[in-house]
């Protein structure tokens, strides 16, 4: 296992450097520059802005020099936060998110699997059959619509939970959008896990554990549980991910400062540097969860090691 994983990791660095070069050249290749939205700006101080920001530099001079920062952990200065660069922004905003997305997939994790298990158990009772109907209403139903439903709800009408803004330490401020984060993974975790255990318990073995009278939950969490989840776990890194870098429009529905909306600004205001620094983090986080999902597959099925 041990060689497994750093097979795993050395191979992230030239999927890393990839992702790198293609989004800073991509960005590029854009209408429009950094400085283009200042009108009052004369060609004598705009030619001092890009030369400041080496701007003015042909691109494989403007790639080296970013690569060699990136070495060295610098990500570079923000063209239109001008009064910070972007680890300072990235880490301002970058706890909460990951704070969010990992809880909202967490909460997606523990409530989708038992519901999707005991569906597969009880699959022809119309409990089962209702549980379903309500996971595929989940799995449609779009953040920008669940969002201010929750907050008309459990905010206005039953004011319960905290709608907007954030203080830090008060964690009721971040209980309606990790729901509305959860929702879609945990009906589609649920379905999955429902479809992999129907599977599971048709499988000889269970038959067999069944026959040496075995109670009926030994049998579903001792024996069919742990194969069941190896579909879970593979779609485990990438929702993961999805919750954290996905995680925009809930952070704008709730006013939450968190790092989603940088990547967005950036874009609209060509700050290059803030966009490729959340690129990299979010490429980093994705392979990172991809990685882990891939060694808890192994955990799950040995036979993995062998390849």
């Amino acid at each position: 296992m041990l060689a497994y994983t750093v097979r795993r990791i050395v191979g992230l660095v030239p999927t890393l450097f990839v992702l790198v070069t293609l989004a800073f050249f991509i960005i590029r290749l854009a209408p429009g520059g950094p400085f283009d939205q200042e009108q009052a700006l004369t060609p004598a101080i705009r030619a001092n802005l890009d030369a400041a920001y080496g701007l003015d530099q042909p691109l494989p001079v403007q790639y080296g020099r970013y690569l060699g920062a990136l070495l060295r952990g610098d990500l570079g200065p923000s063209f239109r936060f001008k009064d910070f660069s972007v680890n300072e922004l990235i880490a301002s905003g970058l706890p909460l998110s990951l704070t969010t997305g990992l809880a909202a997939a967490a909460l997606a994790f523990l409530v989708g699997v038992p519901l999707g298990a005991w569906a597969a158990w009880r699959a022809r009772s119309r409990g089962a059959r209702l549980l379903m109907n309500l996971s595929l209403l989940g799995v449609v139903l779009p953040a920008f619509v669940v969002g201010p439903l929750l907050a008309l709800l459990f905010g206005i009408y039953w004011p319960v939970f905290r709608i907007g803004g954030y203080e830090p330490g008060n964690p009721s401020f971040l209980v309606l959008p990790v729901i509305t984060l959860a929702l879609p993974v945990g009906a589609y975790v649920a379905r999955l896990t429902r479809d992999s255990m129907s599977e599971v318990l048709a499988m000889p073995f269970i038959r067999t554990a069944r026959a040496k009278g075995l109670s009926s939950r030994r049998v579903l969490v001792h024996h069919a549980l742990r194969p069941a989840l190896i579909p879970v776990v593979s779609y485990l890194g990438p929702a993961i991910a999805f919750v954290v870098t996905g995680s925009l429009v809930v952070e704008t529905v709730f006013g939450l400062p968190g790092s989603g909306r940088f990547l967005v600004q950036g874009a609209i205001d060509r700050d290059y540097p803030l966009v490729m620094g959340m690129i990299l983090v979010y490429g980093v986080f994705t392979l990172v969860c991809n990685l882990v999902a891939d060694l808890l597959y192994g955990w799950l099925d040995p036979r993995v090691r062998l390849t």
